[in-house]
């Protein structure tokens, strides 16, 4: 009878133990990286990576609140945003400084992550097993970067496998929204491909600066501009503009 009880009781502690304990799913692992790794995520990008429908977003970036790893709010025109807090970052490992994304970098912010998600879906990409390298990882392996040099907007890795068609290479990837002067981004462009690091650079640009990165790609030496991809972004890339 004491043996009884004393098991039963253990039952209850063990209960109280895990209560409001957050169970995280692979799901809510993969959102909180990508949270972290772009510096915050707009609700509708974030639902798109994590295959939900959008109304279905608010309960999950609920649960990383209460388990203290994420904090939301509107930032400005259009969804809602979600970025990790020092508990969150913690938590993934990633260890960056847990800030809320700058009001000016929004824009930029939600055009990479729209970019990765449009060239996730690309061909060869699951079959090659390729993997996304942000720029906030970029920068704290090159910690020499932050006093110069330019570190682009992410890259993409592909594992020397067999049957894939970009075994062993590493492409940059360069989200461009407005124009710059030409000078500036022709030589952000050979600087990427002299470093001996990218074996190809990803331009995908907003209709705006496409003119003036189309010109720097084909200033480059014929040999290197081969190595140069110029593309739109994608339409998601951009907030749509409310009705009048």
């Amino acid at each position: 009878m004491t043996a009884q009880t004393g098991t039963t009781t253990a039952a209850r502690t063990a209960r109280r133990v895990d209560a409001g304990v957050i169970q995280l799913t692979r799901r809510d692992i993969d959102g909180l990286l990508l949270c972290g790794e772009h510096y915050g995520a707009p609700y509708d990008l974030l639902a798109a990576a994590l295959h939900v429908p959008p109304g279905r977003l608010p309960a999950i970036v609920r649960r990383w609140r209460r388990a203290g790893y994420a904090a939301t709010g509107r930032l400005g025109p259009g969804p809602g945003w979600c970025w990790l807090t020092r508990d969150g970052m913690t938590a993934t490992g990633l260890g960056f400084p847990a800030l809320r994304p700058a009001l000016g970098r929004l824009a930029h912010i939600r055009a990479v992550l729209a970019a990765r998600l449009w060239l996730e879906t690309g061909p060869g990409w699951a079959s090659g097993q390729a993997w996304w390298h942000s720029e906030r990882r970029l920068r704290a392996d090159q910690p020499a970067v932050r006093h110069g040099g330019h570190v682009p907007d992410a890259e993409i890795h592909w594992p020397s496998i067999p049957g894939s068609r970009y075994a062993g290479q590493v492409w940059a990837v360069e989200a461009e929204l407005t124009p710059k002067p030409i000078a500036r981004t022709t030589r952000i462009m050979g600087g990427l491909l002299t470093t001996g690091q990218h074996t190809h650079v990803i331009y995908l640009v907003a209709p705006a600066a496409l003119p003036v990165v189309t010109r720097a790609a084909g200033s480059l030496a014929p040999g290197e501009q081969p190595r140069v991809t110029v593309r739109e972004l994608p339409p998601t890339a951009f907030l749509l503009e409310p009705p009048r």
